[in-house]
């Protein structure tokens, strides 16, 4: 058996678990097909691009990914660790300047003597790069963005079709072209403190009020813009925690003021009063010179783009660094193909991590990629490292992995993959309950394996 590990694919899953693997000396082949080749939604030359957005959601210790991120902390997460790096101003969530963050990840793969990147693309399964004698596994953390090629390829090997649906991007905007006698700056619910003024710049996020007449205008637009179209072999399915805001917005007039619109927690400073709708921008950068449009990923046309959102008061010179669009995600259908390792029932020789497998976010690609390296550093070494269990969040989403739920769909953590509390708990008081037994059992997992969870175990 050898001793490297051939990982295909410099997403975030690809660095954490090549990272994971390396602190314990052992040796990662990393197969990265930038900047050679690039999918339809990377721009960037650098490894563990962020595509959709800037955001990895709540930093909370009392929500599913602010618990998991905690959990991936105490693992000595390299994702993590470089978001804390990268962080830009989001008020309860972290998020982080994209260009900072992916360089210090593809600095750390550079410098570290463990890690060999190989500049190549992957179309096969049967890439003779991936089947060398001293090669112990591939892993396979290719994202959603596969290669057409290398999707037919594991689709071939598992003995059914990929299962895929489409996910949205947001639009970016330059600051600079915003109306600032109309954009105010605040965090939800800051206005309603006695000694908050809006007009004085306080806040993470940028804000566009909308009164019942702006709003309703900018809705129509909306409701009746053009779209681009699915080709005729696909069947057009989203994932409900990333809807285009047009897609929302044929649900009712109202859903989009629900939602990624909602007012709650606001003041306009122009009225004194609460505004009947609001979007919001967050800062893209650690400088702030770019925003992005918070919840407003979309399938538009891109002329559509600039027309629709140049009616929300403050936008109205608005300049687009970059327009939003839609691509294809793809995945496996987890419980039937991958065995509780996360390797191929099919070929054990082959791992998949990251949303590829079912996972879906940021965070949860990431933590998906490092329970992976600690997977194999355990296997390589002779030992089996026990998953956590389902109480915490990370054995939560691995245990999403597992369920045969039908349809199965990709699913960011979320309370309601762990199990229910045993007892009786108040609706205000569950968070809470759910996040203090989690961290019970993280951490006697966490005591009861740490010859496996050391930082270095070489």
């Amino acid at each position: 058996m050898g001793k490297t590990i051939a990982i295909v694919g410099g997403g975030l899953a690809g660095c954490e678990c090549a990272l994971t693997l390396a602190d314990a000396g052992i040796a990662v082949r990393l197969f990265e097909q930038k900047p050679a080749v690039h999918s339809a939604a990377h721009v960037s030359p650098l490894l563990a691009e962020l595509v959709c957005s800037n955001s990895l959601r709540s930093f909370e210790l009392t929500s599913g990914v602010g618990l998991l991120k905690q959990e991936m902390l105490d693992l000595h997460s390299h994702c993590m660790a470089a978001a804390l790096l990268a962080r830009v101003p989001a008020d309860k969530a972290l998020a982080v300047d994209r260009s900072h963050f992916s360089r210090i990840l593809t600095e750390e793969i550079a410098a570290s003597p463990h890690i060999h990147r190989v500049e190549r693309c992957i179309r096969s399964l049967e890439d003779p790069c991936l089947w060398e004698e001293d090669i112990a596994a591939v892993v396979l953390a290719t994202g959603p963005l596969t290669h057409d090629d290398l999707a037919s390829s594991l689709a071939q090997t598992i003995g059914e079709e990929s299962c895929y649906f489409y996910d949205a991007i947001a639009p970016i905007v330059w600051t600079h072209s915003l109306d600032h006698t109309v954009v105010f700056r605040a965090s939800r619910y800051e206005c309603r403190e006695a000694d908050f003024d809006c007009s004085k710049g306080k806040g993470d996020y940028l804000n566009c009020p909308m009164n019942q007449e702006e709003y309703e205008r900018f809705y129509n637009a909306l409701s009746t813009a053009k779209t681009v179209p699915s080709k005729d072999f696909e069947q057009l399915k989203h994932f409900e925690g990333c809807m285009p805001i047009e897609a929302l917005a044929e649900r009712g007039a109202s859903t989009l003021t629900f939602g990624p619109l909602k007012p709650v927690g606001f003041i306009d400073p122009r009225t004194g009063k609460r505004p009947y709708a609001v979007l919001q921008l967050r800062a893209e950068t650690c400088s702030g010179e770019t925003c992005n449009l918070v919840g407003c990923q979309t399938r538009m046309l891109h002329a559509e783009q600039e027309r629709v959102f140049r009616l929300v008061p403050g936008m109205e010179q608005a300049e687009f660094a970059r327009l939003g669009s839609m691509h294809r995600n793809t995945f496996v259908h987890a419980p039937t193909v991958l065995d509780p390792d996360l390797s191929l029932k099919a070929n054990p020789h082959i791992f998949l991590a990251g949303q590829i497998t079912g996972v879906e976010g940021y965070v949860e690609s990431a933590a998906c990629g490092l329970w992976l390296g600690y997977s194999l550093r355990a296997l390589l070494g002779g030992g089996t490292l026990p998953k956590p269990p389902t109480q915490t969040a990370l054995g939560a989403l691995l245990g999403h992995l597992e369920r045969k739920d039908s349809p199965f769909q990709p699913s960011n953590i979320n309370f309601g993959l762990m199990p229910p509390l045993e007892e009786r708990t108040r609706k205000s008081d569950r968070k809470a309950a759910y996040t203090v037994r989690a961290r019970t059992a993280f951490q006697q997992w966490y005591q009861e394996n740490t010859k496996y969870l050391k930082k270095e175990d070489i």
